[in-house]
C-alpha cells in the first residue's frame, strides 16, 4: 500500500468533548435543554450541519431552515474558538504516523469535518506536517459516504485506488472505502455504531501499533 488515508474525528482523535461543548454552548444560548457527550458521539460523522440537526431534534426542537442555519453558523463560531482544548489523539497515533511516513508510505485525511476547521485541528496538535492532502467538508461538492471526498484525496496524493488504504471508525467510512473499492482498516476505539462484527471484511484494530504490524505485512 503506497497511500493511507484516515478519518480524523474518532480514528486518529477524540474529538467529541470540544464538539459536545460547542452543542452545549449552541442549545444554552437558546434557552434549550443540552445533550450529553454520548448523544453527541452518536450524531457525529456526517458532517456540522447533521450534527446540529440531529442535536436540535435530540431537544425537540421543530425548527425552520433559517433557525437551524443560524444554528449550525454559531456552532461553527463557538467550535473554532476552542477546536482543540479537549481533543488529543487516541494514544499510538502520532507514533504510527512517524513511522509510516519513514517507511515511505504517502498520508491523507478524508474527513466530512470542514476542511478549514480540520486543518486547524491538525496544525494544533501537531500532527499537520506528516500529511500530503487533507481533504474535508467543503473540498467537494459531495460528503462521505459519497466516494468522492476519498477519490478526491487518492487524486491529490497521485495514488490509484487499489494501492490506497482507508482507515476510519464508523459505518459511514467502511460505506466510503467500499464505494470508492478501497480497503478498510477500522479502529474499534472510536465512534461507531455497529458491532465489528457487522464490518464485513475489514482489518479490525484497536492499538495502532497493530495497524503498522498489519500494513508492514501487505
Amino acid at each position: 500500500m503506497k497511500a493511507i488515508v484516515f478519518d480524523l474525528d474518532g480514528t486518529l482523535v477524540d474529538s467529541a468533548p470540544d464538539m459536545h461543548h460547542a452543542a452545549s454552548r449552541m442549545l444554552a444560548e437558546r434557552g434549550l435543554p443540552d445533550v450529553s457527550l454520548a448523544q453527541v458521539v452518536s450524531f457525529i460523522g456526517n458532517g456540522v450541519p447533521k450534527l446540529v440537526e440531529r442535536c436540535l431534534d435530540a431537544v425537540g426542537v421543530d425548527a425552520d431552515d433559517a433557525f437551524r442555519s443560524e444554528a449550525v453558523a454559531r456552532f461553527r463560531s463557538l467550535y473554532a474558538d476552542e477546536p482543540t482544548e479537549r481533543t488529543r489523539p487516541y494514544p499510538g497515533v502520532a507514533d504510527l504516523l512517524e513511522d509510516l511516513r519513514t517507511k515511505g508510505r504517502t498520508l491523507g485525511i478524508c474527513t466530512n469535518k470542514p476542511v478549514d476547521l480540520a486543518h486547524e485541528v491538525l496544525q494544533r496538535l501537531g500532527l499537520a506536517p506528516v500529511f500530503d492532502c487533507v481533504v474535508g467538508g467543503g473540498s467537494v461538492a459531495a460528503l462521505k459516504p459519497d466516494p468522492a471526498p476519498l477519490s478526491f484525496c487518492l487524486k491529490g496524493l497521485t495514488v490509484p485506488a487499489g494501492d490506497a488504504l482507508f482507515v476510519g471508525d464508523s459505518e459511514t467510512d467502511a460505506a466510503t472505502a467500499k464505494a470508492a473499492d478501497v480497503r478498510f482498516a477500522l479502529y474499534s476505539g472510536g465512534y461507531r455504531k455497529s458491532p465489528v462484527e457487522a464490518f464485513d471484511g475489514a482489518f479490525v484494530f484497536d492499538d495502532f501499533a497493530a495497524l503498522g504490524v498489519w500494513i508492514d505485512g501487505c
